[in-house]
């Protein structure tokens, strides 16, 4: 009765979003937005802790006599993980979300329909966790799949913005049409859209080809390759809060479909798991890569959702793996690991976005070539910047540390399996995740160092200034969280526990959290004791300073008398060298015609380029235009003429009289 009386509280309380946050007055929009997602939170969020920490399960069943059928309603550790995570990031970027709006609140109109779709975004993902019936699952995840939709378009006025949203739209749709097709292939199968029917259809056939049909379709919606296109145009042109949420928690609905669709699983773990690694594996390496190159920081952080989707189907993979070879380590921190950053990325990742968000709203520009010296001038966002820069480079004493390390726990135990094939691609799948890493850091070095260190590059229209407080409280709380995690992972462990026996009911935790727990209790330590050490300095650094002259002087002078904004480093410097030796998938497109050789006085010219993704523009783009060239040759039926399209219908007339004869109707 719990869960029934939890989805009723969820259903009204979106009802009463749609009928009340247009009633509002201007400016208060936000601030109904922001009550309703508390409210949602707060009811939720005390029944699935009792789910985690009492390992049980909330269970109902509604509709019966409708057209769904019965539909079972439950709330599993699973579930009750994606819920929490689910309201953090949406309450977080709401409540960034209400001092970001304030830009906007003259379009009434326009803002009620966007917290209108922010409240419906968060009530359908808690539904997507909680409905066990296909066809009710199917629109819950349609709901959803408008509602971000609608929120990406917010400046609707802007083509490339209404493009992106198209694009993550048509996206959506063909993976609800492969779930689709899954879950109505279950059902001419069993008879029933109920979940637990995929369970005994995987049960009775080959997951051959049921299990690739709905990871596909989940696929789509996390952003594993080649299915990821949309999300680097959805994540920019939405607005900041938005794009917090997106890579947050709304990518990871694909990650959480993929997991449950796994828990029905009899068979085959090791090779799906194998192949989920190794498709994981290039996920990561080619989404850091083109995170590396980019210029737009908003894009770069995209391409960094796709590479953490990557590890998180690495620890997937691990844990698969582990299961089908009966080795527990590798199960429990595989799966662990998936779980855990899952949940770090949210953090981590909604903490860029929402300074990115910061750096938007103060220069109106996303091009890091076109800033510098920012870390003057807007000091608390540069300092958050960095500390999730710091975090997604999975560097102590923050989470990412964390998880990172339960997967290469979980690979150095593949290592020790007898089998040199197995080896190799354990060995094979460390040597990527610590190249992955790498570049990460390469990635952000690059960003801070463009966007806050230096001299301004060039002339903003106002000087920037430092968000407003309330903008800076969710900030505050992410990191706060952030550094829980780093130095208290056993505490989040315990929490995860009773999730990784949704994927096997009869695995014993006991042992393996013996090996594992002083491991990362010593962890937690020296991140605790590596955070003291460097408050220590900071500390002592201020104090001397104090008492010192303060000197201000040019950056990047290198010794010249005159320097200038143009001598110093821009963002293509730091990573020129990594794409002209990866230039088969990161091309460079120019703008630029050379002087002539018998030029004389050379006029002022202009020099621009960019980075072309590689399946966007030398796949999808070519087949579109296969495609179009092809729909081109029939364009002489839609010809305008009455007399053609009566004759159309004749046409089809005497052929259905035809086959009627012929009996092939």
């Amino acid at each position: 009765m719990e869960s029934f009386y939890l989805i009723t509280g969820l259903i009204f309380l979106l009802f009463t979003g749609v009928i009340l946050i247009p009633l509002l007055p201007e400016g208060k929009k936000s601030t109904g937005g922001l009550v309703l997602v508390m409210i949602i939170t707060l009811l939720t969020t005390v029944p699935v802790i009792q789910v985690l920490f009492e390992y049980r399960s909330l269970r109902c069943t509604i509709g019966a006599g409708s057209p769904f059928g019965d539909i079972s309603i439950r709330i599993d550790p699973l579930s009750a993980w994606f819920m929490l995570i689910i309201n953090l990031t949406c309450l977080n970027g709401a409540l960034y979300g209400k001092g970001y709006m304030k830009a906007y609140e003259v379009q009434k109109n326009n803002t009620s329909l966007h917290w209108i779709s922010f409240v419906t975004v968060h009530v359908s993902m808690l539904l997507v966790c909680m409905v066990q019936n296909g066809l009710a699952f199917l629109v819950v995840w349609e709901m959803m799949s408008i509602a971000a939709f609608l929120l990406v378009i917010f400046e609707h006025t802007k083509p490339d913005t209404l493009k992106a949203g198209m694009n993550y739209l048509i996206h959506m749709h063909i993976g609800i049409l492969l779930l689709s097709i899954g879950f109505i292939w279950v059902y001419m199968a069993t008879g029933s859209f109920d979940f637990s029917a995929i369970g005994l259809f995987l049960g009775a056939h080959p997951p051959a080809w049921a299990f690739p049909l709905f990871f596909t379709g989940f696929a789509i919606k996390a952003g594993f390759i080649p299915l990821h296109t949309w999300l680097p145009h959805a994540h920019p042109a939405a607005p900041s809060h938005i794009s917090g949420v997106m890579s947050g928690i709304i990518v990871k609905m694909g990650i959480y479909g993929i997991l449950r669709t796994i828990t029905y699983l009899h068979s085959d773990f090791l090779q799906i798991g194998e192949v989920i690694l190794i498709l994981s594996l290039v996920t990561a390496w080619y989404g850091i890569l083109n995170a590396a190159v980019v210029r737009d920081f908003k894009r770069m952080l995209a391409f960094c959702t796709i590479e953490n989707v990557g590890i998180i189907g690495m620890g997937i993979g691990v844990g698969l793996i582990g299961r089908a070879t009966g080795n527990s380590l590798m199960f429990f921190v595989g799966f662990s690991a998936a779980l855990l950053h899952t949940l770090n990325h949210s953090l981590y990742k909604s903490l860029l976005f929402f300074t990115a968000g910061n750096l938007y709203l103060q220069t109106h520009t996303r091009n890091m070539e076109q800033l510098g010296g920012l870390l003057k001038r807007m000091p608390v966002t540069a300092f958050f910047f960095l500390c999730g820069s710091l975090a997604i480079g999975a560097l102590p004493p923050f989470n990412g540390f964390v998880s990172e390390f339960l997967i290469y726990t979980g690979l150095v135990e593949g290592i020790k399996s007898s089998n040199v094939q197995f080896n190799l691609l354990m060995i094979v799948s460390i040597a990527a995740l610590a190249m992955v890493g790498g570049l990460s850091m390469l990635t952000f070095t690059k960003s801070f160092g463009t966007v806050f260190l230096g001299t301004p590059r060039m002339p903003l229209t106002h000087p920037p200034t430092e968000v407003s407080t309330a903008m800076r409280i969710p900030l505050f709380i992410i990191l706060a969280i952030m550094l829980l995690i780093g130095i208290f992972p056993n505490m989040v462990l315990t929490a995860v526990v009773p999730v990784i026996g949704v994927f096997d009911s009869t695995f014993r935790q006991g042992i393996v959290l013996h090996t594992l727990s002083p491991v990362l209790v010593m962890t937690g330590r020296t991140s605790l004791v590596l955070l003291g050490l460097i408050s220590l300095i900071y500390y002592i650094r201020v104090n001397i300073s104090k008492k010192q002259p303060r000197v201000f002087l040019p950056t990047w002078g290198g010794g010249y008398a005159a320097p200038n904004a143009r001598m110093q480093y821009t963002g293509k410097s730091f990573t020129k060298s990594l794409a002209k030796l990866f230039s088969f998938l990161t091309a460079e497109k120019k703008k630029y015609h050379e002087i002539d050789v018998t030029t004389v006085f050379p006029e002022a010219r202009s020099y621009q380029s960019h980075y072309s993704e590689f399946f966007e523009t030398r796949i999808i783009n070519r087949l579109n235009n296969r495609l179009i060239g092809f729909m081109n040759y029939f364009t002489f039926i839609n010809n305008g003429q009455i007399q053609m399209y009566v004759l159309y219908g004749l046409f089809f007339i005497i052929v259905f009289i035809a086959a009627t004869f012929l009996n092939l109707l």
